[in-house]
């Protein structure tokens, strides 16, 4: 069941939320740089983190799920978001450069369908960035954010879930290792407890962060041997 856009919006209006985008969206700066020239499109509550490409990205939309809702977005200028069905987008096959996938997978109905339609509109150079609850974590564990609602994945099940609808994941990696508390001392101290985290237990973040690109040949496996029994002469 997805969470409400208003708790989603309500979430990143808190300190521990504009925390949550600082961190994740400097990993995803990181990764994609200002994607200047790209196609960048987000699915499910992106638009914490579109706004880090709105100078430089050629097209930019916010795709929010029915089920979800939607919010006007950008508050100013041209509105770039647009309700969608999550596993029939209105975009043409191979339109996207940069796909960012956030509060979406945990919370969806189908999630086979909804990688599958991704695969769809990304372009065959293109990446996506997917960030998922991790089962691990502390943030799983409490119903006060976003990331504790839907189901939690494990980098093993989200690594099929990937491959199995034609993905090719690049680059693993684990953020929010602070406590998913709203108090001064934990926010003060956020980046400190990223740097902890990452040397001590990567593997108990909030959420994964997975980078991965289009496959477009499903890999060949190798070819079954059949092995027969000792063949017996049958009298007729």
């Amino acid at each position: 069941m997805h969470t409400d856009v208003i708790e989603l919006k309500d979430f990143y209006a808190t300190p521990l939320g504009a925390v949550v985008r600082r961190l994740l969206g400097d990993r995803i700066r990181a990764r994609w740089g200002a994607a200047p020239g790209c196609t960048v499109a987000g699915l499910g509550f992106a638009t914490p983190y579109l706004g880090l490409f709105r100078e430089d990205a050629l097209r930019i939309g916010a795709f929010m799920p029915a089920g979800q809702g939607a919010l006007v977005w950008p508050a100013a200028g041209a509105k770039l978001s647009v309700l969608v069905e999550e596993d029939c987008l209105p975009l043409p096959d191979n339109s996207v450069d940069r796909l960012l996938v956030a509060h979406c997978l945990e919370v969806a109905e189908r999630g086979r369908p909804l990688l599958r339609e991704l695969w769809r509109v990304l372009a065959p150079e293109g990446r996506m960035i997917l960030i998922a609850p991790n089962r691990r974590g502390l943030w799983a564990r409490f119903d006060t954010t976003p990331f504790g609602q839907g189901r939690p994945f494990s980098r093993g099940q989200l690594d099929r879930l990937l491959r199995n609808a034609l993905f090719a994941p690049l680059e693993w990696g684990y953020a929010l290792h602070l406590p998913p508390f709203d108090r001064p001392i934990v926010l003060r101290s956020a980046m400190a407890w990223e740097r902890l985290g990452a040397r001590l237990s990567p593997a108990f973040a909030g959420v994964i962060m997975v980078e991965a690109s289009k496959q477009l040949a499903a890999p060949i496996g190798k070819a079954e041997v059949r092995r027969f029994g000792k063949l017996v002469a049958v009298r007729t």
